[in-house]
């Protein structure tokens, strides 16, 4: 891929990330466990799980946005940089949103085929958690889809270079 495109896609990965953190931040800075109606203790500790996914989501995604805003300032513009940063974007920040380590929730790769949202749940969850969610799905998804072809090409250098 030629620079000017992978600048371009460093440029909008990098807004991406501004706009997720700082939904994420406010949600977070905003809401405590007991505003979300929490009827009992497993619930309670399937709540914090969420929000500690959060959380890790927010490091993950602010330490991509350093590294974007690091890449686009250096002259001259350093390719190789960019596409390993929108690598580890694509597996810290993407994949983690979609299939968290840690289980809070999963993806249902059947609901993305009919236009429905992915994100599902092993608890009921406040409706303020799911519209939170919901609200930053289209855009992990849209990322997702461009940058799936570092996925495959990362890789094939990396196995190339052994």
């Amino acid at each position: 891929m030629g620079n000017t495109l992978v600048k371009t896609q460093l440029n909008d990965v990098r807004e991406f990330l501004t706009k997720s953190i700082s939904t994420l931040e406010d949600f977070l800075n905003e809401t405590t466990i007991s505003q979300l109606n929490v009827e009992n203790d497993e619930d309670r500790v399937y709540v914090k799980l969420i929000l500690a996914n959060m959380r890790k989501l927010v490091v993950y995604s602010e330490e991509g946005l350093e590294a974007c805003s690091v890449i686009l300032q250096s002259e001259p513009f350093q390719k190789a940089a960019a596409e390993k940063t929108l690598y580890k974007i694509y597996h810290q920040c993407i994949e983690e949103f979609f299939s968290p380590k840690n289980d809070a929730w999963f993806e249902n790769s059947r609901s993305a085929y009919t236009g429905r949202n992915s994100i599902k749940y092993y608890r009921n969850v406040s409706d303020k958690i799911t519209a939170l969610i919901k609200s930053l799905e289209s855009d992990f998804q849209r990322i997702r889809e461009e940058l799936e072809y570092y996925e495959t090409d990362y890789r094939t250098k990396m196995i190339q270079s052994k």
